[in-house]
């Protein structure tokens, strides 16, 4: 659903506003407590914070670990779609969450791809037809102290290989 509404509003508008809007108005996103707050016109960098308030606030008074979590668990996956376009696959595998120090008042988080970084991918997956990608992203308190740490594994592969591995394990399984 939101591929298809996605596609009919590129016609209107830049990839970045609809990736910025379509995350902050999603309900699913909006539950974690985290905004996007900037998201570049390549959608290379996506800039995230998260707010202290009563609904993500644990029992010791500091922002609840699941919303520090849900709102970052998704920018890296789709962002890499975007980027990427439609002869990917992207899937999130695993994270891995260090929690540093309690989450006070509003964190940050920056997300980001450069150039090179997309080509080397691009070149690894031609190569090995898949890979995983391990992406760290760090949030920040207002004293610039790191609050917590997530590790991304997520994997990608080109899509007609994909599917073709869908096919041969589906087949295996039938036997």
């Amino acid at each position: 659903m939101y591929r298809v509404i996605t596609n009919i509003l590129k016609r209107f508008l830049k990839a970045s506003t609809i990736y910025k809007y379509g995350f902050n108005w999603s309900p699913m996103y909006r539950r974690s407590t985290g905004r996007l707050v900037e998201v570049s016109d390549d959608l290379h960098y996506v800039k995230i914070q998260i707010k202290l308030s009563w609904k993500n606030r644990n029992y010791a008074g500091s922002l609840f670990g699941g919303s520090m979590l849900a709102a970052t668990d998704p920018i890296y996956m789709i962002q890499l779609i975007q980027i990427l376009g439609d002869d990917y696959v992207v899937w999130d595998k695993a994270v891995t969450a260090n929690y540093k120090r309690p989450g006070k008042g509003v964190l940050s988080g920056d997300f980001a791809f450069s150039a090179e970084e997309i080509t080397e991918l691009k070149k690894k997956v031609a190569e090995n037809n898949q890979m995983d990608l391990i992406k760290t992203m760090k949030l920040i308190n207002a004293k610039d102290e790191v609050v917590a740490e997530f590790s991304k594994t997520i994997y990608v592969a080109q899509k007609a290989f994909y599917k073709e591995k869908l096919k041969l394990r589906k087949a295996e399984t039938t036997r």
